[in-house]
């Protein structure tokens, strides 16, 4: 069966066929605050195996959406849109907390719940069985004064990346893309330009482009919709796909705005996608998949190790 990241991948191929131009849609900025889809979380905690509570069948759909849980195994099925607490729902808790450095209980404490309700990269964290952002390699670099540095980014099974013919890209903008986007993300290409051996140029040419950018809203025609405010920010395809979407109806900011959702950031994150890296378990690396409102990054050493490794550069 074919993985979660390449129907996806399929997916956003299709969209450039058939994504009628309606949904394409501006950015939002800062409004009055309106309840994310993440919010049902916090009406769990406490919740631990055994139990049967109202609204855990959508913490199964959260946590499958993100690839902590697989039901499609017909007896998994089964239990897929109930509200039990069962084995499979705790060990799935506990591989959630392990990828984000938290005690793991398998219980839904406050730590839990209050990460799961942190707004989020839409790719998930384990696509087909892999974990990302467990089973990643580990490089352990020796200086000459016996300081080693660990490395935690991870890569997309098969390691997908550009051909190495392949160092310039072009990126190109849906046609009602505003110009506070385009310069943010803009600016993350330079950003990954100075880090890299790749080079980007924008074109005009939207269709042609390499990577294809655009703001979009609920479902956009690539299977993987988005939620509103406050859920998955955006989401990209790895290489050579070049997908990227933002979720439009989140509150796009530039730099670090109370509130708002800085657009940079988020660009260098899925960008990194767009060239091969998957999600990072560094909380202060780019691909660390959750962003919370009102802040900014940058670049990490994790991300650059990552990508000389996926490219031996």
């Amino acid at each position: 069966m074919a993985s979660k990241l390449f129907q996806l991948s399929l997916c956003f191929f299709l969209i450039s066929v058939v994504l009628p131009s309606a949904s394409h849609a501006n950015p939002s900025y800062p409004n009055a605050q309106k309840t994310s889809p993440f919010e049902f979380v916090k009406h769990l905690q406490g919740c631990h195996k055994g139990e049967n509570v109202k609204g855990l069948h959508q913490l199964k759909t959260y946590l499958e959406n993100f690839g902590y849980l697989n039901y499609q195994n017909p007896h998994n099925r089964n239990h897929a849109n109930d509200d039990d607490f069962d084995d499979l729902l705790e060990s799935a808790i506990k591989t959630y907390q392990l990828n984000y450095h938290l005690k793991a209980t398998g219980t839904l404490d406050a730590q839990t719940v209050s990460k799961m309700m942190t707004p989020r990269c839409g790719v998930p964290d384990i696509i087909n069985g892999t974990n990302f952002m467990r089973a990643g390699k580990k490089k352990i670099h020796h200086s000459h004064n016996a300081i080693h540095t660990v490395s935690h980014y991870n890569l997309f099974p098969g390691l997908p990346r550009w051909p190495a013919s392949q160092t310039h890209l072009t990126y190109g903008f849906l046609s009602d893309t505003n110009v506070d986007a385009i310069n943010a993300v803009t600016r993350a290409f330079n950003k990954w330009a100075a880090a890299t051996h790749f080079t980007f140029s924008r074109t005009q040419n939207y269709r042609n482009a390499n990577l294809q950018i655009g703001f979009h809203r609920l479902e956009h025609g690539d299977g993987s919709p988005f939620d509103g405010a406050g859920g998955t920010l955006a989401h990209a395809t790895p290489p050579t796909h070049g997908r990227f979407h933002f979720d439009a109806d989140e509150p796009w900011v530039v730099g670090a705005v109370q509130g708002g959702v800085d657009m940079e950031t988020v660009a260098l994150h899925e960008i990194g996608h767009l060239l091969g890296l998957a999600h990072s378990s560094v909380p202060n690396a780019i691909m660390y998949a959750r962003i919370s409102r009102g802040v900014t990054k940058g670049l990490h050493g994790d991300d650059i190790q990552g990508i000389k490794a996926l490219y031996n550069i």
